[in-house]
């Protein structure tokens, strides 16, 4: 399988709450909701869409994966929802009991059996196991070089600070871009792969 980050993305590389003002205050962050005058349903809609039609699966952190979950069971009846709901689910997290996993289809990856467990999903047969959100979890990927491909939706918006996906390792980390489509709303659709090392 290969693992596909799927991001919400601010021209300052932030992804924190781009959903709504009370998805993810942390650090004070009060700019939630900021993709909404964005988006657009042919092409950051057409792209959310294709990445979901080629996924196999889909990997979350423990906050993303609450928030979905909190979120799309009571949307059923909608092509995409439905899809959502159910294809199978994974979510890394060290507090989540399996008893609260109630977002079907839903298995949890200890966070300590983490890396080796997604390292075997990647090395399975298979589609693409989509990651949305989960910035903690997605850093760590991109750490591990777990990560096959970036889609990035970068919107015409500076936050001033909050949450990214990237990695402050100091590490040099080289990406082709693969594609770029950009929307009448001024957002650039561009997915990105790793360059093979030298």
């Amino acid at each position: 399988m290969r693992i596909v980050i799927s991001e919400f993305m601010s021209l300052d590389g932030v992804v924190q709450a781009p959903g709504g003002p009370d998805e993810d205050t942390d650090g004070g962050f009060a700019h939630g909701g900021w993709s909404h005058p964005f988006f657009d349903p042919e092409v950051v809609g057409g792209a959310f869409d294709d990445a979901l039609s080629k996924a196999e699966a889909l990997l979350f952190g423990r906050r993303t994966w609450q928030s979905m979950a909190a979120a799309w069971p009571e949307r059923a009846g909608d092509p995409f929802a439905d899809r959502m709901n159910a294809i199978p689910k994974y979510v890394v997290s060290d507090t989540l009991d399996d008893s609260e996993l109630s977002w079907d289809n839903t298995t949890r990856i200890p966070g300590d059996k983490a890396v080796a467990r997604i390292q075997e999903l990647r090395g399975s047969d298979g589609g693409d196991l989509l990651t949305m959100g989960s910035p903690t979890l997605v850093r760590s990927l991109l750490s591990e070089g777990l990560v096959d491909e970036l889609r990035l939706m970068i919107m015409p918006v500076i936050l001033g600070g909050g949450k990214t996906v990237f990695p402050d390792d100091g590490a040099l980390r080289a990406l082709e871009l693969v594609s770029t489509v950009t929307s009448g709303t001024g957002v650039h659709v561009c997915t990105y792969r790793p360059t093979a090392k030298e």
